[in-house]
């Protein structure tokens, strides 16, 4: 093949890499911001030039034949040298910009996140971020995120981690559903209310406590818990417990506002429930040695506006 020939494929081969990471004509479309048509186009004008097929492609799935996976493998460090070369580059601008693709879960996101995501554009208006809303812990590398917000015990030892704020579970209900059912005193009491829980693998719900004050006789306790709602999400939870069904147990950055207003008050607030949720919130990237500016000044931000955790008052 000739060399001008070659030089005009470079980008076709950048497309190649992309698919083989994306593992579809359609997300390797939209990593890149084109159309699934061109990204085809260019594929097929790559194995005319190379003579072999690079791609099988079925109705449900595709995969890299030997010849298309080699020349996967052979370009990848030159690709994703280039990409870090033109981050210095575009770093030494004055200001940060570009993209920056966010995976957060969905609550924390929509609670908490959002508002400080909109100040730090105001700030940084070059920068454009685009926020994917999901509990599914997402494969960064893999699917082209920046960076992922999350919160958890121990965050990968392949990745980049910025612990941003303390965060605790928190036990709440309304005070109309306490007058009407009684206040628990103890954990073990939790057994006779209608208890709203997020759903794990356990067959029976269980809530751990441990005594906040060494005053409070007895050691860490596990209470089998029941109740007629299970929700995979802290929002619902919250909304579920702001109708006054029951006794509910979610992320503090889920209940600080109800807290705060007085809608929802603290059960057993001598008590520490433990297991439940993560007590850190991380910003978490894949490691790289360069870190872009953008994503640098928007780990700043976002540990700023953390820093005081979600306390109620």
């Amino acid at each position: 093949m000739e060399d001008q020939k070659i030089t005009t494929l470079w980008t076709h081969l950048h497309w190649l890499s992309v698919l083989a990471q994306q593992g579809s004509y359609t997300a390797a479309a939209a990593r890149l911001g084109v159309s699934k048509a061109a990204m085809s186009q260019r594929i097929a004008e790559l194995e005319r030039a190379a003579k072999v097929t690079l791609v099988q492609r079925t109705t449900r799935s595709l995969r890299l034949t030997e010849a298309g996976q080699r020349l996967v493998d052979d370009t990848r460090a030159a690709f994703e040298q280039i990409e870090q070369s033109f981050a210095q580059v575009r770093d030494l601008a004055e200001q940060p910009g570009g993209l920056v693709r966010v995976t957060a879960p969905v609550a924390l996101a929509r609670q908490q996140l959002v508002p400080l995501l909109a100040e730090f554009l105001k700030d940084f208006p070059d920068v454009r971020i685009e926020l994917d809303l999901s509990d599914r812990l997402s494969t960064l590398a893999t699917e082209g995120y920046d960076l992922a917000i999350r919160h958890t015990a121990r965050p990968p030892d392949t990745h980049v981690a910025w612990a941003l704020c303390a965060t605790e579970s928190v036990l709440v209900a309304t005070r109309a559903y306490l007058r009407k059912h009684g206040e628990p005193q103890t954990p073990a009491e939790l057994q006779a209310h209608n208890c709203l829980h997020y759903p794990r693998s356990q067959d029976t719900p269980a809530w751990t406590f441990e005594p906040r004050q060494p005053s409070i006789a007895g050691e860490r306790i596990t209470v089998p818990v029941s109740g007629n709602f299970a929700a995979n999400n802290s929002e619902a939870l919250r909304e579920a417990a702001l109708t006054g069904a029951g006794i509910a147990l979610m992320p503090d950055f889920s209940a600080q506002t109800a807290l705060r207003q007085g809608k929802l008050v603290r059960v057993l607030a001598d008590w520490k429930p433990v297991g439940a949720f993560a007590e850190t919130i991380y910003a978490i990237r894949p490691y790289a040695p360069h870190v872009p500016r953008a994503v640098a000044a928007l780990v700043a931000h976002l540990r700023q506006g953390l820093a005081q955790g979600f306390a109620e008052v």
